[in-house]
Parts: structure tokens; C-alpha cells; sequence
């Protein structure tokens, strides 16, 4: 009995701790999601008051709910800034950025996975060197090059250097190397060329490597600012990130009108919230395939 009265003992110990350590872990994890969340809320109070309205307290407390809602904010930053072509900048960078960066990833990766050609893992493994070597420290150069070719404030400048791309190459090459053998063997017997295998074979069957490869291309360049202001001068060629920063120029003896930044920031994260809600899978399936082994 005294035995059996220890074991109950322990178990009801060991479910004591186990619901004490899951308990702290939620307790952080909201912790940790109330912080990172109250900027949002404070964004988005502040993008509903009219300037006077800012920075008033309520004995002590902050505004978080605005009395009256001020929406003029979400017109006004049309009107103030050419915020539209700033959009379709964005959009349009976003988006030949993104299909170039796929069409090169895809290419090197299958060609280092699947093709067999002298000095095939030095080449890959002195290209994938260069994720090493910090932006910063490229960006320089890259910008002489720009420069020597005549392409500062262009769309060239903002698109072509961006296309390439080792992680999404690594990415890439990763997954093609889980995708049998057999397959391409087939391929070949039905007498399937090197191209048609890489399309009709390989292009299908990585469906999810090249959606979480599109994911990470596309919101990187989205929120791309040292980059878009370096090769910039105009305002036309201007994407959102830097338009935004754009409304400092305009205040430049006073404060910023700070409803109107914070509408066009939230108007600028509607795209990433959208494909984060849509995506989440995708950003699951980019951890896994980083992680694995060729």
C-alpha cells in the first residue's frame, strides 16, 4: 500500500510540475504577444486622430481609443504624397524581383542537384560562401557598378542586382535532392530532355519549395529601404518604404504629422498581412527545408 501511495505521490507531482512549466510558458508567450502587439494598436489609434490629437493623455493614460475617429488620415496621405506611385513601384519591383529571383534560384539548383559537371560542389559551396559576406559590405560596390553602368535612378537598379539570389538557390537545391531518382530516370527513357525534365518533372513536384522561396522574395523586397534609397534620387522611382520616410522631408522645421505616417504604414502592411494569414503554412515548410541535408 505504502508503495502504491508513493507512486500516486509522484505522478500527481509530476502532473503538478508539467502543468506549472506549461503554465509558465503561456504565461510568457502572451506576455510576448501583448508586448509585440501594442505597437500595432498604438499605430492604428494614432492613424484615426487628427494632428492636435496625438500626443493628448488622459490623466495619465494613453489615448487608445480616438474620440472622434479621424479617418481623413487614410485620404490625405494620397493627396499629401504621390503615395499611389509609390505603390505601384513597389508592386511592380516586388514582382519582377520575385519571378527572376525564382527563374535564377531554380535554374542553379537544379543544375547543382541534378547535373553532373566538373567542380560542381566547389562551385556550389563557394557560392553559397556569399552568405557570409554581409549586405553592407557589398552594397558599396554594387553601387559603383550601377553607377559605371549608367542605371542610378533607374528600375534596372532596384530589379537586376536583386535576381540573384545563393539562399534561394541553397533553398532550392535542398529540396530538388529529396525528389527521386526514378522519376528522372523515367523522364529520360520516354525521352525527355535535361529542360523538359527540370520542367515537366522537377518545376511540379516543388510546388511548396518554390511558393516559401516566393513568400520570403517578395515580402523581403517589399520592406527593402537602404537599398531603394541609395540608387533613388527621384521621387518617381521612390518605393514605399522610402516614400515613407518621405513625409520627414516635408515636415523638416516642424514634427511630422504623425496620423498621416501611421496610415500610410498600416496602408503599406496591408499586402504582408495578407500573405502572411494566407501563407503561414509555407513559412513552416521554409524552416524544414533549410534544415535539410544534401
Amino acid at each position: 500500500m505504502q508503495y502504491r501511495d508513493d507512486i500516486k505521490k509522484k505522478l500527481v507531482s509530476g502532473r503538478a510540475r508539467t502543468f506549472l512549466n506549461k503554465s509558465a510558458i503561456y504565461a510568457f508567450l502572451i506576455i510576448g504577444g501583448v508586448t509585440m502587439v501594442i505597437p500595432f494598436i498604438w499605430m492604428l489609434s494614432t492613424s484615426l486622430k487628427p494632428y492636435s490629437s496625438v500626443f493628448i493623455f488622459n490623466v495619465g493614460d494613453i489615448q487608445w481609443f480616438p474620440s472622434p475617429v479621424y479617418w481623413k488620415n487614410y485620404i490625405d496621405v494620397w493627396r499629401v504624397v504621390p503615395f499611389a506611385r509609390f505603390y505601384a513601384n513597389s508592386i511592380f519591383i516586388v514582382i519582377c524581383v520575385t519571378l527572376g529571383q525564382v527563374v535564377t534560384s531554380a535554374g542553379a539548383a537544379y543544375a547543382f542537384s541534378r547535373l553532373k559537371f566538373p567542380g560542381r560542389d566547389k562551385i556550389f559551396f563557394a557560392y553559397l560562401a556569399t552568405m557570409m559576406i554581409p549586405g553592407s559590405v557589398t552594397m558599396i560596390p554594387v553601387f559603383a557598378l550601377m553607377r559605371a553602368f549608367g542605371w542610378i535612378d533607374t528600375y534596372k537598379a532596384l530589379i537586376i542586382p536583386a535576381i540573384f539570389s545563393a539562399y534561394g538557390t541553397f533553398l532550392l537545391r535542398q529540396f530538388f535532392m529529396t525528389i527521386p531518382r526514378d522519376l528522372e530516370d523515367a523522364a529520360k527513357i520516354d525521352g525527355c530532355s535535361l529542360w523538359g525534365i527540370f520542367w515537366r518533372v522537377i518545376m511540379p513536384l516543388s510546388h511548396t519549395a518554390i511558393a516559401t522561396l516566393t513568400i520570403f522574395v517578395s515580402l523581403g523586397n517589399w520592406v527593402s529601404f537602404m537599398w531603394p534609397l541609395l540608387v533613388t534620387n527621384s521621387i518617381e522611382k521612390r518605393t514605399l518604404p522610402v516614400g515613407l520616410a518621405y513625409f520627414q522631408e516635408l515636415y523638416q522645421y516642424a514634427q511630422p504629422d504623425w496620423g498621416l505616417l501611421m496610415a500610410g504604414s498600416l496602408i503599406t502592411m496591408v499586402p504582408i498581412i495578407i500573405i502572411f494569414l494566407f501563407n503561414q503554412r509555407f513559412f513552416v515548410e521554409g524552416i524544414k527545408l533549410t534544415g535539410m541535408k544534401g
